[in-house]
C-alpha cells in the first residue's frame, strides 16, 4: 500500500497514430489531475506517406518533439511541489510499430543520411506494405512445420515486426548496409528516457514481442536458421536481438539527467516497461476475465484476459495473438480487432466532401467538411432497419480478426439509383457492428467465455448512433468508460507499480480505476432485422473472399 504524503503523481505517455498524450495522475485515487497533447507535425502534413501503397510512416523526431511538447502542457500548471511528485513514467505507444536501427539503437532517421528516407523511420501499425512478406513468412513455418506463428492465431501478419523489417531488406537499398538491428516504438521510448537503447542489453516489452515478434518462453524469438531463410540479413540481425522479454509490471530503468532537463522532472524516477497502446487501454478500462474492452478510435483492438487454466484450447486460431502477461502479469492476454473503424467513417467523408478542396471559400469549404458526419448521423439515425436494406463490408483495410488477410477489400451491395447518402453511411456503420459480432461469435467459438464489454477511445464517447447500433447488432449490453486518456490511465497504474506505490497491477487498478459513465443496451425488437442482415453480411464476405 502507499505511504502517506501530500503527493504521489504518476505519468501516463501514450503515443498514439496521430499524437502523443501526457496524463497525470493522483495514484491515490486515480484522479487525472492534467493532460497534455501534441500532435505528430510532420505526420500532420502528411509525409513520408503514401495511402494508395498503404504506406504509413512516422519520423522518430515527430515522437521525441511531441513527447517534449505535451510532457510540459501536462505538467504547465502544476506547482514545483507536485512537479516534484512525479515519482514514475510508463509509456504506450501503437503496434507493431518498429524501426530499423543502427549499431547504437538509434532508428536509422535520425542520421542525416537517411533523414528523408521513409524505409528508415517507423513503420506505422497501419502499414500493409509487407503483405507479400507475411504471406512468404507463413508460407515458410508450413513448410518447414515451424510452431512459431500458433500463438499469433495460426496466421503471421503484414502488420508485424518480422514482414516490415523483411520488406525493406528486400529492397537491397544503401540503406540495407547500415541495418544493425530493429525496435518497437514502446521499447524505443522507454528505452529513450532510460538512457538504455543498445539493441543487445534494452529491456523488451513482453506485450510488443507476443505474437507480433513471434516471441515465447518456449523459443524466445524465430530461430536463426529460420530467418536466414527469409533473408540472410534477418539471421544477423537475431544475433542482435533479445532472448527474454517483460511485463509493464517491471522497470525498465531510471530517467536520465538529460531527460529529465528536457522534460522538466526529477532525474531517476522510475521507466516502465512500455506496451502496446490498446493492451494499456484495457488495463485503463478494467479489464478482467470475461470482459471484453474494445478500443474504439481509427481501428479496433478488443482485448481480453484469462486465466492459463482457463483456456479450453491452448492455441486460439484465428485472432491476433496470445501472449502469457501482455495486459496483466500472471494471465493470459488476447488481442482480436477490425484493421478499419473509425478511419472507415472518415474515407466516407473524404468522398463526400472531394469536390469541396476546390472551392475558393476555403474556411467556408473547412466547415461545411466538418459538419458532414453530423449531417449523416442525424440522417442515418432516422433510417429504421430492413432486411432488404443496404449491406457492407468493413475490410477497407483488410481483416484482422478472425484469419488475417490484408487483401481483402471492402464492398457495399444492394446499392440502386435511388440510394441515398445517409443510407450508404448507415450501412457503413453497421459493417463495423457485423464485424464486431463475428469477434465475438469466434472467440467464444474458441472457448472465450465473454460476459460483458466496457468501450473506450473516441468513437465510444462522441458517437451514441454508433454505439447504440454495436449493442443492437452484437446483442451485448456495452458500459462506456469514463475516462477520455484510457491508454495514458492504464499507463500511470503500471507506473505507480514500478515506482513502488503499489506492490501489484490490480492493487493499482482497485484505487486508480476509471469510473463507468454511460451504458447502451440492445433492442430486442431490431433482433430479426440484424440477424437477416448479419447473414447477408457474412454471405457478402464468401463472395469477396472469391474474388481476390
Amino acid at each position: 500500500m502507499m505511504e502517506h504524503k501530500k503527493y504521489q503523481y504518476v505519468l501516463g505517455i501514450d503515443f498514439g497514430t496521430d499524437s502523443c498524450r501526457a496524463l497525470v495522475v493522483d495514484a491515490s485515487n486515480g484522479k487525472e489531475i492534467a493532460v497534455g497533447v501534441a500532435e505528430y507535425p510532420r505526420w500532420k502534413q502528411g509525409l513520408y506517406c503514401q495511402p494508395k501503397l498503404n504506406q504509413y510512416r512516422q519520423h522518430p523526431l515527430d515522437y521525441i518533439e511531441s513527447l517534449e511538447t505535451a510532457v510540459h502542457e501536462a505538467t504547465a500548471g502544476l506547482s514545483e511541489t507536485e512537479r516534484q511528485a512525479i515519482v514514475g513514467i510508463t509509456v504506450d505507444t501503437t503496434g507493431s510499430t518498429p524501426a530499423i536501427t543502427d549499431e547504437q539503437g538509434q532508428p536509422l532517421a535520425l542520421s542525416k543520411q537517411y533523414a528523408e528516407n521513409p524505409d528508415a523511420m517507423f513503420v506505422l501499425w497501419k502499414d500493409h506494405t509487407a503483405v507479400k512478406e507475411a504471406e512468404q513468412i507463413n508460407e515458410l513455418i508450413a513448410k518447414l512445420n515451424l510452431s512459431f506463428n500458433q500463438y499469433s492465431g495460426g496466421t503471421y501478419s503484414s502488420e508485424w515486426i518480422w514482414a516490415k523489417v523483411l520488406h525493406i531488406l528486400k529492397k537491397e537499398t544503401p540503406l540495407c548496409q547500415d541495418a544493425y538491428s530493429w525496435v518497437e516504438h514502446c521499447d524505443w521510448i522507454s528505452g529513450l528516457l532510460a538512457g538504455h537503447i543498445k539493441p543487445e542489453t534494452m529491456l523488451r516489452s513482453r506485450c510488443a514481442a507476443g505474437h507480433k515478434a513471434m516471441w515465447h518462453e518456449d523459443w524466445g524469438l524465430p530461430s536463426k536458421e529460420y530467418l536466414k531463410k527469409l533473408h540472410p540479413q534477418l539471421g544477423e540481425m537475431r544475433e542482435h536481438l533479445y532472448q527474454n522479454t517483460y511485463t509493464c509490471a517491471q522497470i525498465a530503468g531510471k530517467l536520465t539527467e538529460e531527460w529529465a532537463t528536457r522534460l522538466g522532472l526529477t532525474p531517476g524516477i522510475a521507466i516502465g516497461v512500455g506496451a502496446i497502446d490498446a493492451h494499456m487501454g484495457a488495463v485503463g478500462a478494467s479489464v478482467a476475465p470475461g470482459v471484453l474492452v474494445s478500443i474504439i478510435g481509427t481501428s479496433t483492438c478488443d482485448i481480453m484476459v484469462s486465466p492459463k487454466e482457463s483456456l479450453k484450447n491452448p492455441y486460439i486460431q484465428g485472432i491476433s495473438g496470445q501472449v502469457d502477461g501482455s495486459v496483466l502479469p500472471g494471465y493470459i492476454g488476447i488481442e482480436a480487432g477490425q484493421a478499419a473503424f473509425g478511419d472507415i467513417f472518415a474515407w466516407f467523408k473524404s468522398i463526400m466532401s472531394w469536390t469541396l478542396s476546390a472551392a475558393s471559400n476555403k474556411n467556408e469549404a473547412e466547415s461545411m467538411k466538418r459538419q458532414i458526419l453530423t449531417r449523416l448521423t442525424q440522417e442515418a439515425a432516422k433510417i429504421k432497419p430492413h432486411a432488404a436494406g443496404l449491406v457492407a463490408l468493413d475490410w477497407m483495410n483488410g481483416r484482422r480478426t478472425p484469419n488475417a488477410d490484408q487483401n481483402l477489400k471492402g464492398a457495399i451491395a444492394n446499392i440502386t439509383l435511388g440510394t441515398s447518402a445517409p443510407e450508404i453511411y448507415r450501412a457503413l456503420v453497421e459493417s463495423t457492428a457485423f464485424g464486431l459480432k463475428r469477434i465475438i461469435e469466434h472467440m467464444r467459438e474458441q472457448g472465450l467465455d465473454i460476459k460483458s464489454m466496457n468501450a473506450v477511445g473516441g468513437i465510444s464517447k462522441k458517437s451514441p448512433f454508433v454505439m447504440q447500433i454495436l449493442s443492437d447488432v452484437t446483442e451485448m449490453p456495452i458500459k462506456i468508460i469514463k475516462s477520455e486518456n484510457a491508454c495514458a490511465l492504464g499507463s500511470a497504474m503500471f507506473a505507480a507499480v514500478v515506482s513502488g506505490i503499489y506492490p501489484t497491477i490490480e492493487e493499482a487498478e482497485k484505487h486508480m480505476m476509471s469510473e463507468v459513465e454511460n451504458e447502451y443496451t440492445p433492442n430486442p425488437k431490431l433482433k430479426p432485422i440484424y440477424d437477416q442482415l448479419y447473414q447477408k453480411y457474412l454471405e457478402l464476405g464468401h463472395t469477396a473472399e472469391q474474388l481476390i
